[in-house]
This record gives C-alpha cells, sequence and structure tokens, in this order.
C-alpha cells in the first residue's frame, strides 16, 4: 500500500474514534460518572467525565462512520483510494472504545494526582485510540484485521499525537477548552 493510501485509509477508519472526544465538550456538563465519589481521598474521575458527554460523543462517532458508510463509495472515486465500509459493531466500538479510553485516562490521572485538565504527554494523545483498536479487534476481529494493517497502525500512532495537539489547539483558542492538550 503507498503512503498515501495508508494515511488515507488510517484517517478514515480512525474517524469515528477521533470525533467523539471533541463532541462530548460540546455536550457536555451535568452529572459525573463517579458521581463524586472518591478513591484514597482524590476523585475517581472528576467533574469531566459526564453520562451526558458519554454518549454524546458515542452517538457522534457513530453518526460519523454512519455518514462515511453512506459516501463509501463516492469517496472511494474521489480519494482514488479503496476505503472500508463500516460494520455495525465497528461503528459502535470505535466510539465507545474512544470515550472508555478518555475515561480510563481519567481515572489513571487522578490515581497519579493529576487534576482535571492537566497534561499527561502520550496518555492524552494515545489513550482513546488504544482502547478503540482494541475494543474494535475484539467485537469484530476480521474486519478490524482486514483494515487495521501494520502500516496502518503506525500512521494511527505518528499522525494521532499531531492531530489530537492541532485540534485541542484549535479548541482552545476558540474557548471550547481551558487547555491547548
Amino acid at each position: 500500500m503507498s503512503l498515501y493510501a495508508t494515511v488515507v485509509t488510517a484517517m478514515w477508519v480512525m474517524l469515528p474514534a477521533y470525533v467523539p472526544n471533541n463532541a462530548a465538550v460540546l455536550a457536555g456538563g451535568g452529572a459525573p460518572i463517579d458521581g463524586g465519589r472518591t478513591l484514597n481521598g482524590k476523585r475517581v474521575l472528576g467533574d469531566g467525565k459526564t453520562y451526558r458527554g458519554t454518549l454524546f460523543g458515542v452517538l457522534a462517532g457513530f453518526a460519523v462512520a454512519a455518514a462515511l458508510d453512506v459516501l463509501q463509495l463516492d469517496a472511494t472515486g474521489l480519494l482514488g483510494v479503496s476505503v472500508p465500509w463500516f460494520p455495525f459493531e465497528a461503528m459502535v466500538a470505535l466510539p465507545a472504545g474512544a470515550m472508555l479510553g478518555d475515561i480510563l485516562a481519567s481515572f489513571v490521572k487522578r490515581r497519579t494526582g493529576r487534576e482535571r485538565g492537566a497534561s499527561f504527554p502520550l496518555l492524552d494523545q494515545l489513550d482513546f485510540v488504544v482502547v478503540a483498536l482494541a475494543l474494535t479487534a475484539l467485537v469484530d476481529p476480521a474486519w478490524f484485521g482486514r483494515y487495521f494493517t501494520l502500516d496502518v497502525l503506525l500512521a494511527i500512532l505518528v499522525l494521532t499525537p499531531l492531530l489530537h495537539l492541532a485540534t485541542n489547539g484549535i479548541a482552545y483558542q476558540l474557548g471550547l477548552k481551558d487547555e491547548p492538550w
């Protein structure tokens, strides 16, 4: 697969996982998932992880996958790369895994004494990717194996931190986030 095809495939298959955390910010607020509970004197997750934001994030990622399915044939012709169609399992697993990864990262951050919004390099950029990939591989291993080849996985691991920092920087500049990471 050419570098161009690898990057296009990587971005296409990851869009349903890239969107949820940003979408969750738009719909956030409401009841925190941890209900205000603490563990060893520290919040379990913090106020930034809410039921409403999580649900909205998963639904937004699902909607992106559905939209990509509608566009798949036209995009294949336009991009010159055979981009995949998303089965239902992947449409759910990619955004749900992304949100779960972000929730798990918050748990780790609280256990290591970091406050909400504090930077944790690499964890902040790859938490959602690792869990989205793992959940997708678990629920649809055949589809995962067909499209998440080694070169696509490497592209994802290289491009995601760059995209993550860029999009968060933009959200920060627009006043949608309190920190640029």
